[in-house]
């Protein structure tokens, strides 16, 4: 029997009482600063924003400050929790967003709550970051272009509450999973960059080629084609939907249509390059798709005679350049970029050799962030595990 077992049996054999959050917390909010107050003198405070942008659930650096007036809004100190309570979006509110705690005294902003408390506040917060609470919070949630948490809602919540011994221990195995979990996102993370680290490095090397080599324009190699009559009428994508919609931006697929007409066919065969005219960042396709952008330029070979379209997909990763202003780039500047231009039978060996690097690539790109959403999903489910007890009669 694990020292978590031997407490549980010895500090409450009968149960675990669960009370409503107000009976546990005081639960208090936030009062705003006017504009002018805001980023105007040295005394520090949380704005409810930042409760979205702050990693983890320890606010250990304030990063706001205001006037004097500051002082007139709600103190909060190294014990207090903290959350927000109106959100642009329902999904971050319910979500992104959960209940943090301070490690430094300063001042809470308007649309967020202190909760004070005399329990652990680490076990307290991952009470409160929870799956089982997580659910009851989203029932204290209204509002569609701006959500709100109905603070008194939220304070009917019922929560566990085992004596403090308990709640220490819990919170020590917590934070040691806790910190493994961080360890090993950050190796796997690590080791994602530096895989795609080494295909770069290889790729330039296999297309690095002496002054001998013949050297053409981009603009004179490839024809590009406008998508207006490929743009999509409505965004109201679905995933049962079948025909993609994309960006040549880093989203790539940003839903599904219904819509039948005025399709970009593509297919292994007859692949395409999409091309963003505005960031030059680019994909292949080889699917039928729509576009959201008229930014966007589909890209194919003037002549397939004796150039691979694949051979110049890799090549124009090559390109080193990053555009300086907000302007279309493909006539004014990229289509003049010269890529180097051997034999076809080297582009096809090249080609050969950077496809299977890259099928390297995107598992390692699919499966490691799996294998890190899998430690998050196991380390939700211990903590949901240790914070359910028996409860008392």
């Amino acid at each position: 029997m694990s020292r978590l077992d031997d407490l549980i049996k010895e500090k409450c054999p009968n149960g675990v009482k669960y009370v409503e959050l107000e009976k546990v917390c005081e639960i208090t909010k936030g009062r705003g600063l006017s504009k002018s107050d805001k980023g105007t003198g040295d005394i520090p405070i949380i704005l409810y924003g930042e409760l979205y942008t702050t990693y983890g659930n320890y606010i250990d650096k304030v990063v706001s400050f205001a006037s004097e007036t500051a002082k007139n809004s709600l103190p909060v100190t190294k014990n207090d929790l903290l959350l927000p309570v109106s959100s642009t979006t329902k999904e971050a509110q319910i979500g992104k967003a959960s209940v943090y705690r301070l490690e430094n005294e300063c001042y809470l902003g308007g649309d967020a709550i202190r909760l004070r408390h005399e329990q652990n506040p680490g076990f307290l917060m991952y009470v409160i970051n929870s799956t089982v609470f997580e659910k009851q919070k989203m029932k204290c949630v209204s509002g569609t272009t701006i959500s709100h948490l109905n603070p008194g809602k939220l304070s009917k919540i019922k929560v566990p509450v085992p004596p403090i011994e308990v709640q220490n221990e819990i919170v020590q195995i917590l934070d040691n999973f806790a910190e493994l979990t961080a360890e090993l996102t950050a190796e796997l993370t690590a080791e994602l960059s530096n895989r795609k680290k080494q295909y770069e490095y290889y790729r330039n090397l296999l297309l690095h080629f002496d002054e001998n080599t013949e050297r053409e324009r981009v603009g004179l190699i490839m024809k590009y084609e406008q998508p207006g009559k490929y743009i999509v009428k409505s965004t109201a994508y679905s995933d049962n939907y079948k025909t993609p919609v994309l960006t040549a931006g880093q989203s790539f697929i940003l839903g599904y249509t219904d819509e039948t007409d005025n399709i970009f066919y593509a297919s292994k065969e007859n692949p395409v390059i999409i091309f963003d005219d505005f960031t030059t960042s680019f994909h292949w396709v080889d699917f039928n798709f729509k576009v959201k952008s008229s930014a966007v330029k589909m890209l194919r070979l003037n002549n397939s005679e004796n150039i691979s379209l694949r051979y110049v997909y890799y090549a124009m990763q090559c390109i080193n350049y990053t555009p300086g202003e907000h302007s279309r780039q493909w006539i004014s500047k990229y289509s003049n970029f010269e890529i180097p231009l051997p034999d076809r039978e080297t582009q096809d060996r090249i080609v050969g050799i950077l496809d299977n690097f890259d099928s390297i690539a995107s598992s390692l790109s699919e499966g490691l962030p799996a294998e890190i959403e899998a430690r998050e999903k196991q380390y939700a489910y211990y903590r949901d595990k240790l914070l359910t007890f028996e409860e008392a009669k």
